[in-house]
């Protein structure tokens, strides 16, 4: 994993609106219960889109840059044993790149940019 390359948060927009007003993302329901805030990479997101968030229709994708995490940011394997990047406290909106609206398209699911690679 390059540590250049954005990591992406999916969550709801309401979530993100809200992170917004507070100045920093505390977590979702499941990142509160696992004690850190779960990431993708850009080559795991569209799975954990399907897996995790496939009936979301208002998503957003939250691209951070991890060189501005630090320590707190952990790659951690999961049960299939692929890296994913967790960070074990709130998210600080000044390490985030850009946060993008995701389409969902009915039969079709969510629909990425194509600049996601």
């Amino acid at each position: 994993m390059s540590p250049h390359a954005p990591i992406y948060k999916l969550l709801s927009r309401t979530l993100w609106l809200e992170a917004e007003d507070r100045g920093r993302f505390e977590g979702s329901t499941v990142d509160l219960q696992d004690g850190f805030i779960h990431f993708s990479t850009a080559a795991q997101v569209r799975e954990t889109a399907a897996k995790h968030f496939a009936d979301e229709r208002a998503l957003v994708m939250v691209a951070v840059d991890p060189a501005v995490l630090g320590a707190a940011l952990r790659w951690e394997p999961s049960r299939g044993g692929a890296l994913f990047p967790h960070l074990y406290e709130p998210l600080d909106l000044d390490a985030v790149l850009y946060v993008e609206d995701i389409d969902y398209r009915d039969g079709d699911g969510h629909h990425f940019p194509d600049s996601l690679r």
